[in-house]
């Protein structure tokens, strides 16, 4: 197993190296995780700073001392791919940030279509943006990643088509060959830039909503010969580009 991965504010230590990781994270190394002496552990600040780091011993219930290494950092993966991601209904939504935050995604913007029948809207809209990032956070530490997903707050569906105005590559993820759409997976990719992918809801995207993104530059594609719901397509978009673009190689 590779080693675990705690989120960290900052990485100052004392004049020997040594840190304390203690508050929620340092409660889920000692009394979760169990973690003893000698074992590895790494710090990340999730903005693509990290330390890999040596358990020294434990303090109570929720204090993990450890001897920290050199601060790194990752840099930022080419081409960027940001998902626009439709309010699907129930707990998907969070299932769609797990999956596309353990596959590689770099963001994720929900979308409040016009066919969603979840809407977010004052303090439950807040409360699901909360379960986003949190999930997206939780994701990032179980699939080991030192830089985790921005969640960015939700965008209506002209914010959304400036979004795809300003993309690299602006693609719209659509069943309905019959407007001429292309296979995304024989789409030409850019080998840098930001790849903006829109993933419409359960009910589709609207001809409105199609007709505001094309003039935006954007263009349609198909995935396969099956339609996915909405909470699996942006995942497999995601590991397709990933895979075709090297960022997986």
């Amino acid at each position: 197993m590779t080693a675990p991965v705690f989120l960290v504010e900052h990485f100052d230590a004392d004049g020997g190296g040594r840190y304390v990781l203690d508050g929620p994270e340092g409660r889920h190394a000692v009394s979760v995780k169990r973690l003893k002496p000698g074992e590895e552990v790494v710090l990340t600040d999730g903005a693509g700073r990290w330390a890999d780091c040596v358990v020294l011993d434990t303090e109570g219930k929720d204090r993990l001392i450890v001897r920290r290494g050199a601060v790194a950092e990752e840099p930022a993966e080419e081409p960027r791919i940001t998902v626009v991601q439709a309010l699907p209904k129930g707990d998907r939504g969070e299932l769609a940030v797990e999956t596309m935050t353990e596959t590689g995604v770099d963001a994720i913007v929900p979308w409040a279509a016009s066919r969603c029948i979840t809407q977010w809207k004052g303090e439950r809209g807040l409360k699901a943006l909360t379960k986003w990032r949190a999930t997206a956070r939780e994701a990032g530490k179980q699939s080991r990643r030192v830089r985790f997903p921005e969640v960015a707050d939700a965008m209506t569906t002209k914010q959304v088509a400036a979004l795809l105005a300003k993309a690299d590559l602006a693609a719209v993820l659509h069943e309905d060959t019959d407007l001429g759409t292309e296979p995304f997976a024989t789409a030409a990719l850019p080998g840098s830039g930001e790849i903006v992918l829109v993933v419409g809801p359960e009910g589709g995207i609207s001809p409105e909503e199609v007709a505001l993104f094309t003039e935006a530059g954007a263009k349609t594609f198909h995935l396969g010969r099956t339609v996915l719901r909405t909470s699996t397509a942006g995942t497999v978009a995601t590991a397709l580009l990933l895979a075709r673009t090297g960022r997986w190689s």
